[in-house]
């Protein structure tokens, strides 16, 4: 007997219906092809601290660090009955298949109740890899069942993640509260090994902001009459007082002397440099690209369009939804006619788009290699009733369609053309480019709104990027028929919405201190993961770090008070980022989790050594003990509010509460 076990029930459905379906039992589907049951998530959870041993039930520096051997896991209490249908089937069954999400959070909650059942690597065990929900992508996914043993490395890189989690959240937690009360906080500091840096990131880009000293620069341009017309420059920087690092001119005068000099001497062209180019038609979408996107395009959050992604997927509509991959296998390509096909007979927004496809092309987006355990997010050969989805649905959908749409469409063509004109000692440059065959890109200037979206690296400068330069050769002598001063003012970052803050945590290279590290990090997948990264957001909101205003985030008095506690090296995300390519090592099998969990505990030992040592000032207001002189701090008690003092136990002084604030002094006895 074979049983799958799905990650949840829906996944379950669709896996007995591609088995040619059969009878619902207890927590089961029967069928004649084997027995499908399910968990719901992860029915299994990490034993807390209390569970291996009651004493740390209390908080207490005392008892740290807190290293679990072996690790627990422990079936949650609303999962107790379906657990117990697990059991039964599994050691009854002759063959297994782990039917967890494409990924390593899917890998990881089937393998981890098979361990717990002591099943793992005394049974055969498959693997089946589902990137949708419709039937024929059940059929031909059932009909490639893999051995589960070639994904021990997707297990372990979530299996080393899990547990980095648990030693930093609850021993920095528990270390950065007890330090903080001493100093007189109320608060839990709550420190979390992405969760932190994702804040931090937040809190900096605040400093910055607050701490930003603008600058004014000024650029000379100066027009250009050439016989086939009129070419606008910029001055090319280069070094003389005066000028920044950044080639800005700071003062008024030299730019003003630029002018004047280049005004009265002979111009000629120096160089005029062509060349074509092409835009290639952009990536389906990646979970985080679509995020981004649909952010900036309808102003969603992250979690808003995963879960509108989610229930695609559910509908049948779009392939797997938390997908980290861009890239298609070329196997797809069999399914492209019916799904374009499905498409141009939605009127509103694909007809037309659809009317130019070329499907004997085939983009860079097929590839083999570049495909993981899942692909990127794509329709299905499901034809949409698109009248009866939800406005979030219809506009996810549109974005996912038009990136698939856009593979069948020849590249942009261009041409740049780069002026160089030199005038005495000074340079000007002058860029151009012209369109010569739109390509893909008519898919997206069909719909202004579209403009926005990062479809392509911009050329040129914001400037000049359009101009049309004239037909113009070296030595050529041009004549100057105006010239002017442009005045401008650098700007300080702009805070982070939902969207760029989850653009910051996946493109976490940018951000990081050491450039060494930033280099390595580059082909890093980011902080967090496809799918948790968006309530990675929704929880530092939650909790009361940072809030959203007028589509930006902020720090709140909260968050500012935990910047102040934690060090640097949590609150920027040089450390995490390097811990997630340990998990891509880990992954890859390039590093054991026994190697990376030693790492973790010595490298935890250091953090609590270092926060024992950290000084934390005091909050605003602080109320002292008059006995030891320590902070005072505000307790509910069977009776109201008191006041004790946060040397307890080694003082015992305690004071009534009188509208917040301690007084009359009395002792325990």
């Amino acid at each position: 007997m074979r049983v799958y076990i799905a990650e949840k029930p829906s996944l379950g459905r669709a896996i007995a219906k591609g088995l040619g379906g059969g009878k619902a039992d207890d927590g089961c589907i029967r069928t004649p092809n084997g027995i499908v049951t399910w968990c719901f998530g992860h029915i299994l959870e990490q034993y807390e601290p209390q569970d291996y041993d009651n004493r740390y039930a209390r908080w207490q520096i005392t008892d740290l660090p807190i290293v679990p051997s072996p690790w627990k896991n422990k079936v949650r209490k609303d999962a107790k009955k379906q657990f117990t249908v697990i059991k039964k089937l599994v050691e009854t069954a002759d063959e297994i298949v782990n039917c967890g999400d494409p990924d390593r959070e899917g890998q990881l909650l089937i393998d981890e109740v098979l361990e717990e059942l002591h099943v793992l690597g005394k049974k055969p065990i498959y693997r089946l890899l589902l990137s949708a929900l419709d039937e024929k992508s059940v059929q031909t996914a059932l009909n490639d069942l893999r051995q589960n043993d070639d994904f021990i490395g997707l297990r372990s890189s979530a299996l080393a993640r899990s547990r980095a989690d648990w030693l930093i959240g609850y021993n920095l937690s528990r270390m950065y509260t007890c330090r903080a009360r001493e100093a007189g906080y109320d608060e839990v500091i709550s420190v979390g090994r992405v969760q932190t840096p994702t804040f931090g990131l937040v809190a900096l880009r605040e400093l910055e902001i607050k701490t930003f000293q603008p600058t004014t620069f000024f650029t000379p341009y100066v027009t250009f009459h050439h016989a086939n017309g009129d070419i606008r420059a910029k001055w090319k920087a280069r070094e003389m007082d005066g000028v920044d690092e950044e080639g800005r001119i700071l003062d008024r005068k030299l730019a003003d002397a630029i002018i004047s000099k280049t005004v009265a001497e002979a111009s000629s062209i120096a160089s005029v440099g062509q060349k074509r180019g092409h835009a290639y038609p952009r990536y389906p979408y990646a979970l985080s690209a679509l995020q981004i996107d649909a952010g900036k395009r309808y102003g969603y959050s992250p979690q808003q369009v995963l879960d509108a992604q989610q229930s695609l997927y559910e509908k049948k509509l779009t392939t797997y939804p938390r997908s980290d991959c861009s890239y298609l296998p070329e196997s797809q390509l069999a399914d492209a006619p019916a799904i374009l096909e499905h498409l141009s007979i939605i009127d509103a927004p694909f007809a037309e788009n659809t009317a130019g496809i070329d499907l004997a092309l085939k983009s860079r987006a097929w590839n083999d290699k570049k495909v993981t355990a899942h692909h990127a997010i794509i329709p299905t050969t499901v034809c949409p009733k698109f009248e009866a989805l939800s406005e979030i649905e219809k506009n996810c959908y549109t974005l996912v369609a038009k990136a698939y749409i856009a593979q069948f469409y020849p590249p942009q063509e261009f041409m740049t053309t780069r002026i160089e004109i030199q005038a005495g000692e000074e340079t000007f440059v002058a860029n151009g480019k012209v369109i010569l065959s739109q390509g893909w890109k008519s898919i997206y200037q069909k719909d202004p709104d579209d403009a926005n979206l990062d479809t392509e690296e911009k050329e040129g400068t914001e400037e000049d990027a359009g101009q049309k330069l004239p037909e113009v050769h070296e030595g050529d002598a041009v004549s100057i028929s105006d010239a002017s001063i442009v005045e401008g003012t650098t700007k300080p970052p702009s805070r982070y919405t939902p969207s760029t803050l989850l653009q910051a945590m996946k493109e976490i290279h940018k951000h990081v201190r050491d450039k060494k590290l930033a280099a390595e990090l580059k082909e890093c997948k980011g902080i967090g993961t496809e799918a948790t990264r968006a309530g990675i957001i929704e929880t530092i909101q939650k909790r009361g770090y940072v809030k959203l205003e007028k589509k930006q985030f902020r720090p709140t008095p909260l968050g500012i008070s935990f910047l102040n506690v934690l060090p640097a090296s949590l609150i920027r995300p040089d450390l995490t980022a390097e811990w997630e390519q340990k998990f891509e090592e880990i992954e890859n099998g390039h590093l054991s989790i026994d190697a990376f969990s030693a790492q973790q505990t010595d490298l935890l030992r250091s953090l609590l050594q270092d926060a024992g040592k950290t000084h934390i000032p005091p909050p605003k207001n602080v109320h002292t003990c008059p006995a030891c002189g320590k902070p005072m701090r505000r307790r509910k008690g069977k009776d109201g509010f008191f006041w004790g003092c946060s040397g307890f136990p080694s003082c015992k002084t305690t004071m009534r509460d009188q509208n917040g604030r301690p007084m009359m002094f009395k002792k325990r006895n």
